[in-house]
């Protein structure tokens, strides 16, 4: 589905380099490292939110490296969320739709499986101003898999959540990805978080993707030691 190769580009002093991925349809990777090693660039490239110096993204057999985001095909949820204060809670999961021409009573019909899924019915006509972190961050799940995506994009969706909602969140993120059958990828720098959800899993230190495999694979032969700070010893598969 989401297929990078040999990605490069700079923002200010810091350079990711040569990085190549591969992401399966209905797959859910988890992009982990320490702050500052790339994970969110990497993403926000993959989006076109930034572009790319070298190399090439494909999203499902279609070179999307020089097309503006909302031509992408991609889901995009944002560690801060980013909804819309101005609006409530249903025209920001419509907004996209609502953008690319869709009446509102349309919009809204496209959205009743995602909204349902999610169980954020009655929070419908709320602002997001009032909503707590857990609601928010699937308010934004919606929005982003309001479109169809073929590629979810989630950077650090629940690092800014209490513990149980943390829990929670993961377990929505997880259920929903099986659902819709979109395939993700899941920024974080917890171990936990990431045997929570994950189909298989990437370590990025200092702008390079330095290994990617299976939970397993890594624990038992951890590439580099950024490998073995997050994943060693192994971890319990559940949060």
């Amino acid at each position: 589905m989401l297929n990078v190769h040999k990605l490069g580009f700079s923002v200010g002093g810091f350079e990711l380099q040569d990085i190549s991925l591969r992401v399966e349809p209905r797959e859910y990777f988890v992009l982990m490292g320490a702050t500052g090693s790339g994970k969110s660039l990497l993403i926000k490239s993959v989006c076109g939110l930034l572009r790319s110096k070298t190399g090439r993204i494909m999203i499902d057999g279609r070179d999307v490296t020089d097309l503006p985001p909302r031509l992408r095909s991609v889901g995009y949820v944002p560690q801060d969320s980013c909804l819309m204060p101005h609006l409530n809670v249903l025209r920001n999961v419509t907004f996209a739709l609502e953008v690319a021409g869709k009446s509102k009573a349309t919009a809204a019909n496209e959205i009743k499986h995602v909204v349902d899924s999610l169980g954020i019915e009655s929070l419908l006509d709320r602002s997001p101003v009032n909503l707590s972190g857990g609601e928010r961050q699937k308010v934004a799940l919606a929005r982003a898999l309001a479109s169809k995506p073929k590629l979810l994009l989630l950077d650090e969706p629940v690092s800014a959540l209490d513990e149980p909602t943390r829990r929670e969140i993961c377990a929505v993120l997880y259920r929903v990805q099986r659902e819709f059958g979109v395939a993700t990828i899941h920024v974080c720098h917890s171990r936990q978080e990431a045997a929570a959800v994950h189909d298989r899993l990437g370590v990025m230190s200092q702008g390079r993707l330095v290994q990617a495999g299976t939970l397993d694979e890594l624990t038992e032969n951890p590439a580099d030691q950024a490998v073995r700070r997050l994943l060693c010893p192994p971890i319990s598969e559940t949060i």
